[in-house]
């Protein structure tokens, strides 16, 4: 497993699942159907195809829920990851994956549009590296009909993140960053 594989999942276990910022991954998780594929792409339009070709992975897999497109190589710089989302998400209706697939996007130094970047919030989208979450909607819809207002999930998120403080998700992003192979 490579070591950015390991800290995505230490990052999965540790943030996303510990503190319920998805309160659908623990099922996944412990049911080992989150598939981490580490991206050697630098450039978007090769991000973008690597992205596409997991999409075609899921529909051919159904053992797998869900795909994390971990780029460890390149999009370091969160201006060029949020291009990468533009033509990600253009690509997946262009390509009729539009109702089968959505993205959600993580990066190291993620920052929400109405944020300032020292905002505790952004961490609620902060990982070890840039990657594109890809989720099935029909999976989504499905547990989305089963909790309990779904719409307070992103302000509880942020309610618990900004409660923490900036330096305490700080430490805990360098510790997943610093994971290695178990």
């Amino acid at each position: 497993m490579s070591n950015c594989v390991a800290a995505m999942r230490e990052w999965v276990s540790a943030v996303i699942v510990k503190y319920n910022f998805c309160p659908f991954a623990r099922k996944e998780v412990e049911s080992q159907r989150i598939h981490y594929h580490p991206s050697d792409a630098v450039s978007v339009d090769e991000a973008v195809l690597d992205t596409l070709e997991q999409c075609r992975v899921l529909d051919n897999d159904s053992d797998i829920e869900t795909t994390l497109v971990i780029f460890a190589k390149g999009f370091n710089d969160f201006d060029d990851f949020l291009e990468l989302i533009d033509l990600a998400n253009a690509l997946l209706v262009a390509q009729g994956f539009e109702g089968t697939y959505q993205l959600a996007h993580f990066h190291p130094h993620y920052v929400f549009a109405d944020a300032e970047p020292e905002d505790a919030a952004n961490y609620t989208n902060r990982a070890p590296y840039p990657a594109l979450h890809i989720i099935r909607e029909h999976s989504m819809e499905q547990a989305l009909a089963q909790y309990d207002d779904p719409e307070s999930i992103p302000e509880n998120n942020i309610r618990l993140a900004r409660r923490k403080g900036s330096r305490f998700w700080q430490q805990l992003l360098q510790h997943c960053t610093n994971a290695t192979d178990k």
